[in-house]
């Protein structure tokens, strides 16, 4: 912990112990499922929506990962679960990201994950996993917040329409937290969630919106302007994105 320059105190982590759900094994696979989490040790005193409705511990933040072996080496993961808060990152075997949480819920998390309300107790969080994003969009997210014009920043509830196919516009989106689906003539095409840079075909292709993006969860966004990113950089970004056929 500090205060401004000055180291004041190093609080430790409070790990939980591991919980292993038992193994379910049959003739052509394994599967197996482990949670881990913990909380922080600063102390959070704060009012929480369940007896005894006043909590001092940080709450308890976790992930549960599934691993299946196939009998012929083959092998998989899933996300089965996750707290609401942060976000998480999963990585494979060689350290590259290989998929993330794609929404996030603070309220949630400060209000309710503790005692019970946990795996530890008696409930679990299921996550929404989305697809990872290109390095790419990573890098034109960093130009997007950090760069020379502050963006907006725009929230979409469930169900409501971020872009509409045949619009006139030629803003670029950033999709900060939450998940959206990409329609083409009505029909779902892809999933995104956090990182994703939506936006750029109809720059390139005349100033109207060639798909429908539709906010899956509450969505929140950043709005930019395509002057803000090269134009290489959006050409590179449309061979990407162009899923009609597939």
């Amino acid at each position: 912990m500090r205060l401004g320059s000055k180291d004041l105190a190093t609080l430790e982590a409070f790990p939980l112990p591991d919980k292993q759900d038992p193994p379910e094994i049959t003739g052509t696979r394994a599967r197996f499922v482990q949670t881990a989490g913990g909380r922080t040790g600063v102390p959070a005193p704060r009012r929480v929506n369940h007896p005894p409705f006043v909590q001092f511990n940080a709450p308890i933040a976790w992930t549960a990962l599934a691993l299946e072996i196939d009998a012929d080496g083959t092998s998989s993961f899933e996300v089965v679960g996750a707290s609401t808060f942060p976000r998480h990152w999963i990585y494979d075997a060689e350290d590259a990201l290989a998929a993330k949480v794609g929404l996030t819920d603070f309220k949630e998390w400060w209000r309710h994950s503790f005692g019970k309300h946990t795996p530890w107790g008696e409930e679990t969080s299921p996550a929404y996993v989305t697809a990872v994003e290109t390095a790419l969009e990573r890098q034109l997210s960093t130009e997007i917040m950090r760069g020379g014009a502050k963006p907006t920043i725009r929230r979409v509830k469930e169900g409501r329409t971020v872009i509409e196919q045949g619009a006139e516009d030629t803003d670029l989106f950033l999709l900060l937290n939450g998940v959206v689906t990409v329609e083409v003539d009505g029909e779902p095409v892809a999933e995104l969630g956090p990182g994703a840079v939506l936006g750029e075909r109809a720059v390139l292709e005349g100033g109207r919106r060639t798909s429908t993006v539709r906010a899956v969860t509450d969505c929140k966004l950043a709005v930019a302007s395509a002057d803000q990113i090269a134009r290489e950089h959006l050409i590179e970004l449309s061979a990407g994105h162009r899923r009609e056929g597939a």
